[in-house]
């Protein structure tokens, strides 16, 4: 069962990958590389993915932070916010978006409805076909349960995305470690 499991689960999350444009991830990340300032945002789960993403920037030495951290600087003309949301209807993450599209930050959204109301803010739009937790569709369904494709495979897109910049920033493994947290 474990195997059978395990493969379905995999196969599911190229099948996600494998449909992203990379061109977005490249204009994503020429975003992020142009930007004074990252924040990333997302709900539940897919904040946990955010939130990791956020510290492999600051690994990378770009200023990131987590929109839920508590010294997150005011966002305006030069900074990049990257909200993620499977559905773009979650209301904290619309509002963090349209917050930061007020005070001039530039929108980069990651969604499997890109014609929501979150992804109607994106500078930058990129889509993760995967079911909501709205449910599934014809094309997007999954044996997991409510919205987990879309986070795992957010999580991985964030891990190449870290790999593309470490390629284009020229930095190696020591180079990211060297900005690791000593207190721990």
């Amino acid at each position: 069962m474990y195997h059978h499991l395990k493969d379905t689960v995999t196969s599911e999350i190229r099948l996600v990958l494998d449909a992203v444009e990379e061109e977005r991830i490249r204009q994503l990340m020429q975003s992020i590389l142009s930007a004074r300032t990252v924040v990333v945002h997302g709900a539940g789960r897919v904040g946990l993915a955010c939130k990791a993403f956020s510290m492999r920037l600051g690994h990378l030495g770009r200023t990131a932070y987590a929109a839920s951290d508590s010294t997150v600087p005011p966002v305006g003309t030069g900074d990049l916010v990257i909200v993620a949301s499977s559905s773009g209807e979650t209301q904290t993450s619309f509002d963090v978006g349209y917050l930061a599209k007020k005070n001039g930050a530039k929108i980069a959204v990651i969604t499997a409805a890109t014609h929501s109301r979150i992804g109607g803010l994106a500078d930058v739009l990129i889509e993760l076909k995967t079911q909501t937790k709205f449910g599934p569709t014809e094309d997007r369904a999954s044996i997991q349960p409510m919205a987990t494709l879309f986070e795992q495979s957010l999580q991985i897109l964030f891990d190449v995305l870290v790999l593309m910049l470490m390629s284009e920033t020229r930095q190696s493994h020591a180079d990211l470690w060297s900005r690791h947290s000593n207190l721990d």
